[in-house]
């Protein structure tokens, strides 16, 4: 059974958990704009955890295909504010999705428990910035950058080049300080895979059960739903939901949705009936 420790915060992770996404962004691919006004994010955040979300991703940019590029003061500009209502209003996990290293200290000087980091801190000072401070990691894989990632991505056999991956960043973390127990992962969906790659990473999800570190899935709403359906991002939440629930069948531990609780509910059936197993 795994265990979220930051500073005296826990959280269980013995029943997979609800990650609700909070994007502060202009141009996020599914909700680009919905909640980019500091008052419509706030209550977003106060809806999602009446929902039922155990976690808060908090983004400032973002990592859809093609994305610009955003800076540092107007990511901070975006984040910082919204982690703090969080932490002053709810008794809920917060989440940075950043990848930058000033972003991340402020953010958990902020109020922030847990730092989720697209590029696996692979950015210059992400590294020794994430060891410093003493949260947890989610360490996802993504081939190329989101600029680029959707160009022609491939693999020479895609779950053994995205273990690697994956290994050789918990490797990295390990001789940086951060201990095991600070470390989870994220295979990517969407970040640099064809249709094909997705749906085959969620059909081998349990391979990466050999890692024993808990495991994030992101794939709400993605391009690997819609392009499977034919459904524009408003109509993907069956979709979502059905591989949600496959995820969670094959042993993710947290997932990451924009639908809340049609999510928990779906966890909810899933667990009583895995009761009887």
């Amino acid at each position: 059974m795994f265990e979220l420790i930051s500073g005296t915060k826990r959280l269980s992770l013995a029943s997979p958990v609800v990650m609700g996404i909070l994007n502060v962004t202009p141009d996020s691919f599914s909700d680009g704009g919905k909640f980019s006004s500091f008052e419509l994010a706030c209550q977003h955040a106060d809806e999602m955890v009446a929902q039922g979300a155990l976690i808060i991703d908090i983004g400032g940019e973002s990592t859809r295909p093609g994305a610009a590029d955003v800076g540092v003061e107007d990511e901070l500009a975006r984040v910082i504010p919204l982690v703090e209502y969080v932490a002053k209003h709810h008794d809920v996990w917060i989440s940075v999705d950043t990848s930058k290293p000033e972003v991340m200290r402020q953010a958990v000087n902020a109020g922030a428990h847990l730092i989720n980091d697209v590029r696996a801190l692979l950015e210059p000072g992400a590294l020794e910035t994430a060891a410093q401070l003493n949260v947890p990691i989610c360490l996802m894989h993504m081939q190329g950058a989101p600029r680029t990632m959707q160009a022609a991505p491939e693999y020479h056999d895609l779950v053994a080049d995205v273990s690697e991956f994956l290994n050789e960043r918990i490797q990295a973390c390990l001789e940086a300080g951060i201990p095991r127990e600070r470390l989870l992962i994220d295979p990517g969906f969407g970040f640099g895979k064809t249709l094909a790659h997705n749906y085959e990473l969620l059909a081998k999800l349990e391979t990466f059960t050999q890692f024993e570190l808990p495991i994030l899935i992101g794939l709400s709403r993605k391009s690997m739903i819609g392009n499977l359906l034919a459904r524009p991002t408003s109509e993907r939440l069956a979709g979502s939901l059905a591989g949600a629930m496959i995820a969670a069948q094959k042993g993710a531990h947290i997932i990451r949705v924009h639908d809340v609780p049609e999510t928990v509910d779906m966890l909810k059936v899933l667990q009583a009936t895995q009761a009887y197993y």
